[in-house]
């Protein structure tokens, strides 16, 4: 059915191997936010800092457990959960990267006050990265979703094979090929019939004749 490969189990055959080093960009980045909001936490009661760590966190145990089943055990990964789990990753960094830019701008407005623009420059960092974090999750997602639907298609003709409905190439041709037509056999005289009963005829043998001898006039010894 369309957009089987949706719903079914395992990598994708169709999916490009640089989707694993979005994966690895997007584990790395939200390390780094993890940093840094963590420290903006230590100086803050929370606000978009908590945000961005919540958003690291679940980046973190989503891609990373897709990166782990793609490379240790890509039999097993189930694609619905991709589905599922990457567009909530892209709603929660769209979410952390604008609230972050919005207090940036307003710890920025307080330069002065202690820390406050330390504090800004770190919301601000966090904007910034979770942005490309977002970027690189949409590009993930639409490439990984055109690698499943492209897969249904082939899961479809497999199975319509197994049922008998696509029948093979070469089986295909081969009833198409016309037979050669036969060339009709020349028709055979028909042999006299025999009857069992007339007599069967011999040569006819004749006594063989020698020649007569000649009796000499001369009186014989």
């Amino acid at each position: 059915m369309p957009g089987g490969g949706l719903f079914g189990v395992g990598v994708p055959p169709s999916q490009p191997v640089w989707l694993l080093y979005i994966k690895i960009a997007v584990l790395v980045l939200s390390l780094v936010i993890m940093g840094i909001s963590g420290y903006v936490l230590s100086l803050t009661n929370g606000g978009a800092a908590s945000l961005d760590m919540f958003a690291a966190i679940f980046s973190l145990l989503v891609y990373g457990a897709a990166g782990a089943l793609e490379l240790w055990s890509p039999n097993n990964l189930f694609r619905v959960g991709g589905l599922v789990c990457y567009p909530l990753s892209i709603i929660f960094w769209l979410s952390a990267w604008a609230w972050s830019a919005s207090q940036s701008s307003a710890w920025m407005s307080l330069n002065g006050w202690w820390k406050a623009g330390t504090i800004g420059g770190c919301l601000g960092a966090c904007a910034g990265i979770g942005a490309l974090i977002w970027i690189l999750a949409i590009v993930h997602l639409f490439f990984f979703i055109r690698a499943c639907l492209s897969d249904s298609g082939a899961a479809a003709g497999v199975g319509q094979a197994e049922l008998g409905q696509v029948k093979p190439e070469g089986q295909s041709q081969q009833y198409q090929q016309p037979y050669p037509a036969q060339q009709p056999y020349p028709a055979q005289q028909p042999y006299p019939a025999q009857d069992p009963y007339a007599p069967q005829q011999y040569p006819q043998q004749y006594p063989q004749q020698y020649p007569q001898q000649q009796t000499s006039p001369y009186p014989t010894q």
